[in-house]
């Protein structure tokens, strides 16, 4: 399933950040003189609109926002350099290819002609000129774990883990159930009593009824928005996650449903490799709204005065559509690594993950596959606030079959953060492990492409992972004689240095101060992606 943090009511409740003490350190490649940041780090004032849509290029020092550093990048250290072109697999829901800030940022197969039917590149896909779409027509999909329960119970350990997170989903997915119609209720009293379809903070003190259901809906609605900040639009953010819990009970843990018949082809069979079609925005381009975010994080136009700019501005985006609404499965994954790595990327985002992955040495194949052909794997590390080196909280694919030594030195995997230093720096949502997370970037309120022309702040590891693919093409860019195996240790060694002391997963108690704790706890570097400092690091690595 996609790792998008859908905007619940807990999520609603963000925190008022606190900065605090670090040091920023980088060499700079003449001088070697530490840059160290201001003792304290505090945003005195909320972010400004521009703020807001940059924040994951801005600089912790300059800006006292814990971004990546990326216009200083370009402005320091880019500045008449010329990079080589570097294709970025996007493995993901599809890409709306014709969105006007992704043009001249698309992949195109110079091997194939367009539209004749024919394979001519001979590579068992027909007519694909921008990636492959390998979901066909599909969109919604079952959890692993419900396409587990379905098969019956064989007595495997699987199967009653499978079984009893079903449970709980299931219950927990009636629940949310009630609160969404319940919300959507009172947001429908509002609009009917300010006669508009969406309003701030400041429209409500204009709602005066007596009337208890007009005065119950008024109290919630303040309570949302006072949490949930600026860019909430409750008319939008409410239909978002109504439709991500019914789509829970309609689809992913229906039991009867079943999503895969209009593909075709045998899931259980990596030999039947020949399915899907050319079309990588899928069927209903507003459903490709996740791999097109993801694909503007890292490619959308720098400095043309639409939506936000991406992070690396020499990449071409290749997109292999995989991942459903619901679970992808072990083959779709497996074949799309290895179409993204035979059609020259050098680095493939993966914004997806589950917790049963059945045919995962398929998977792992691939990522030898695409290890042994120098391609670098970002992969987010999940949205449920867990520790992942814990057995039971296992975030797949991963690079380790025994969830502690890693067989390959070619996938790294990325936890999210938000837009305050301080304690509170990582993301309550953020999966984390000082075993299986490597290092962390910005994954909240993240402004990007979306279909039909349009953009949108999303949130969550899936949006932190693009933002250090995008660094990682631009090391590729720029240094390209580094090997993938470099580029993420330079990702990882060259990071900027989380607080000493910081809060880790969703608060189980709300009415209890969380704990914090020391943040190597957090990933292997504690450390948060650094565009400049990557740079600097891949210089110096470049000369040796």
């Amino acid at each position: 399933m996609s790792p998008i943090k859908i905007n619940t009511i807990s999520t609603f409740a963000l925190l008022v950040l606190a900065g605090c003490s670090a040091t920023l350190q980088a060499q700079t490649s003449s001088t070697k003189e530490l840059i160290t940041a201001p003792l304290a780090v505090v945003k005195k004032a909320p972010l400004s609109e521009n703020e807001l849509k940059r924040w994951s290029h801005l600089d912790l020092i300059k800006d006292s926002i814990p971004g990546m550093s990326v216009d200083r990048a370009y402005a320091e250290l880019l500045q008449g350099k010329k990079g080589v072109k570097v294709i970025v697999g996007i493995v993901d829901s599809g890409v709306d290819i014709e969105h006007p800030d992704l043009q001249g940022m698309i992949w195109t197969n110079p091997k194939e002609i367009p539209g004749n039917g024919i394979d001519d590149d001979k590579n068992g896909f027909i007519d694909d000129v921008h990636g492959w779409n390998f979901l066909g027509d599909a969109v919604h999909e079952n959890l692993e774990l419900t396409r587990i329960v379905k098969k019956g119970d064989d007595g495997s350990a699987q199967y009653k883990a499978a079984l009893a997170q079903y449970e709980e989903k299931s219950k927990k997915v009636l629940e949310d159930k009630e609160q969404v119609d319940f919300l959507i209720d009172v947001h429908n009293t509002i609009k009917k009593e300010l006669n508009k379809t969406t309003y701030k903070l400041e429209d409500l003190s204009k709602v005066t009824s007596t009337d208890p259901k007009v005065a119950r809906s008024k109290m919630v609605m303040t309570q949302i928005l006072t949490n949930a900040g600026p860019t909430f639009d409750p008319e939008a953010e409410l239909e978002d996650y109504r439709e991500s819990v019914y789509d829970q009970f309609n689809y992913n843990l229906n039991k009867e449903y079943d999503g895969r018949k209009i593909v075709g082809d045998n899931p259980e069979d990596i030999k039947d490799n020949r399915y899907g079609n050319n079309v990588v925005f899928g069927p209903d381009k507003e459903k490709a709204l996740h791999g097109t975010h993801v694909a503007g994080i890292i490619a959308q136009i720098r400095g043309n005065d639409l939506g936000g700019d991406g992070v690396s501005n020499n990449v071409e985006i290749l997109t292999v559509r995989a991942v459903p609404d619901g679970d992808e499965y072990d083959k779709d994954i497996a074949l799309a690594i290895r179409y993204a790595v035979d059609n020259g990327a050098k680095v493939i985002n993966g914004s997806f993950g589950k917790s049963f992955s059945p045919h995962k040495k398929w998977v792992y194949d691939a990522i030898k596959y695409a290890a042994k052909k120098d391609v670098l794997i970002v992969h987010a590390a999940g949205n449920d606030g867990y520790n992942i080196d814990k057995t039971e909280n296992i975030n797949y694919p991963n690079d380790s079959e025994d969830n502690v030594k890693e067989f390959t030195n070619n996938v790294i995997t990325i936890g999210a953060i938000n837009k305050a230093y301080g304690e509170n720096v990582v993301a309550p949502f953020s999966n984390f492990g000082k075993i299986n997370v490597d290092v962390f970037a910005p994954g909240e309120e993240i402004y990007a492409t979306v279909p039909n022309n349009k953009y949108k702040y999303l949130q969550g590891t899936s949006m932190a992972s693009p933002n250090a693919a995008g660094v990682a093409a631009l090391i590729r860019s720029y240094y390209p004689k580094l090997k993938a195996a470099q580029v993420k240790q330079i990702l990882i060694d060259s990071g900027v240095a989380l607080p000493s002391m910081i809060i880790l997963g969703e608060n189980p108690n709300p009415d209890q101060k969380p704990v914090a704790v020391s943040s190597a706890e957090s990933s292997k570097s504690a450390k948060m992606v650094n565009a400049y400092n990557a740079l600097l690091m891949a210089e110096k690595m470049s000369k040796k």
